[in-house]
């Protein structure tokens, strides 16, 4: 019944994003028929890759969530980045690390929690998980912002571009680490996942991989019109570009690994769910902000990777209360509960900053 509402909403979203673009509908009507569009192209992205994992298992299954679910923010940051909306772009970047780490995985935990009273998940890729989000949102986003206290513009970028590179270098060995050199190293089986191979995948490997390419390509054409209605959005309703980028940006470009991975909590498959929350979140913190500082220096606007203070005490505490409550491998629904209040606190301070 969803995946029909979601399939009726896309193809009637996506010929009324065209037309009411050619006929300059109010830019509030637009801005909704967007995201709707977006959330339901997200949600096809969603079974592809739900497809894909069963046949390439729960690694490169999360990693397939995460990547195409990221897809979608970092086409709608590019043509944000070349509109100059850089707080907007930064902001989207907070907001995809909170979402995931508190909104999706708190979501997930809760979901899941409710239909089983205890869910485990590789503890070890857990742990080291742990290390890499330390790294890149408390020292890679924390020492820029410490640093560009005292350079200048042309002195942060260049510092930004450094930290980008290492960042991207580091996402990669962690990818050939945990894929190639230490596969199946640390693999433990749990409770409700030993029948995962003996599904049968929604779509073939060939229908997936073309329904991500037109997906992708729609979210493309209607996610630069989206941009386009921030200003007029922001003004109207007294939002600022923080709080737009931070929540509905962040929202509206990770739905279809939201989905995902609430689905697969509630499927007990927790290896998928927990590598699609935090894999999502050390994908855009090590690859897909730093990609977004390459690609500024095409714009005449070039974008730092300099938060706010909000931004990175928040990101932060968001780090650390999820390494304390997945370093043990276990979860439940109270602990998601803790995840969505921290994430529902946030939230109100960024609307009322």
């Amino acid at each position: 019944m969803v995946n029909k509402i979601f399939m009726i909403a896309a193809f009637i979203g996506v010929p009324l994003s065209v037309i009411g673009s050619l006929l300059h509908w109010s830019s509030i009507v637009m801005f909704i028929i967007y995201c709707l569009t977006i959330i339901a192209l997200s949600s096809f992205m969603g079974r592809a890759t739900e497809s894909l994992a069963i046949v390439a298992g729960p690694r490169i299954g999360g990693l397939l969530n995460a990547t195409f679910g990221n897809a979608v923010e970092l086409i709608i940051a590019i043509f944000a980045l070349r509109e100059g909306l850089t707080e907007v772009v930064l902001a989207s970047l907070t907001g995809s690390v909170l979402g995931n780490l508190l909104l999706v995985a708190g979501l997930s935990f809760f979901i899941g929690g409710l239909k089983y009273k205890r869910q485990k998940f590789n503890v070890f890729d857990a742990r080291h998980n742990s290390g890499l989000l330390m790294f890149a949102v408390i020292v890679a986003f924390v020492i820029p912002e410490v640093f560009s206290v005292n350079m200048d513009g042309d002195q942060t970028l260049s510092l930004s571009i450094g930290v980008a590179i290492i960042l991207i270098l580091l996402y990669l060995a962690a990818l050939f680490f945990k894929l190639v050199t230490h596969r199946g190293v640390y693999q433990v089986e749990h409770n409700g996942e030993s029948g995962h191979h003996d599904e049968v995948p929604e779509w073939t490997v060939k229908k997936s991989i073309t329904i991500l390419a037109l997906a992708t390509i729609a979210v493309a054409y209607v996610s630069e019109n989206l941009v386009h209605t921030f200003e007029v959005v922001a003004e109207s309703f007294g939002w600022s570009e923080l709080f737009i980028g931070i929540i509905i940006v962040a929202i509206v470009g990770n739905a279809a690994e939201h989905a995902s991975a609430v689905v697969m909590a509630y499927k007990n498959k927790m290896d998928i769910a927990v590598e699609i929350a935090i894999g999502s979140t050390l994908q855009i913190a090590m690859f897909v902000a730093p990609l977004l500082v390459l690609i500024s220096l095409f714009f005449p606007t070039g974008m730092s990777l300099v938060f706010t203070l909000p931004e990175l005490v928040s990101m932060a505490a968001a780090v650390l209360l999820m390494i304390s409550l997945s370093n043990d491998g276990e979860t439940n629904w109270f602990e998601g509960a803790t995840l969505l209040a921290a994430y529902a606190i946030m939230g109100i301070g960024f609307y009322l900053l």
